[in-house]
């Protein structure tokens, strides 16, 4: 059975992003549309539903819609220090993109 696995760095920058924000809405983890490079996973705020599965990770509520661990596996989300680059970084298990570009955006065909 496929698991949410939320690393804890990035369970202390959320918890940091939601206090400084007073947001206190649960977290969706959804596949998101793409451009060229197919959809991505990513995170939003966002109530429960009746199809979603609910993680409770240190007092943080995350959504994930039942079906989509059909499509990808684990899903880990991570924080990643990068300096300016630094930021959320959301897998699976399994690859959910699929796009590719030739060229630049458009212009295959």
């Amino acid at each position: 059975m496929a698991e949410l696995i939320v690393t804890d760095l990035a369970v202390t920058r959320l918890k940091e992003y939601l206090v400084d924000n007073s947001i206190e809405s649960a977290l969706r983890i959804a596949l998101m549309q793409g451009g060229c490079g197919g959809p991505s996973l990513g995170l939003a705020l966002d109530e429960p539903k009746d199809n979603d599965k609910t993680y409770d990770k240190e007092n943080l509520k995350f959504l994930v819609e039942a079906d989509l661990f059909d499509t990808t596996g684990d899903i880990t989300v991570d924080y990643v220090e990068a300096g300016t680059n630094s930021g959320f970084g959301i897998t699976s298990e399994k690859s959910v993109g699929g796009g590719s570009c030739c060229g630049s955006c458009g212009s295959c065909g």
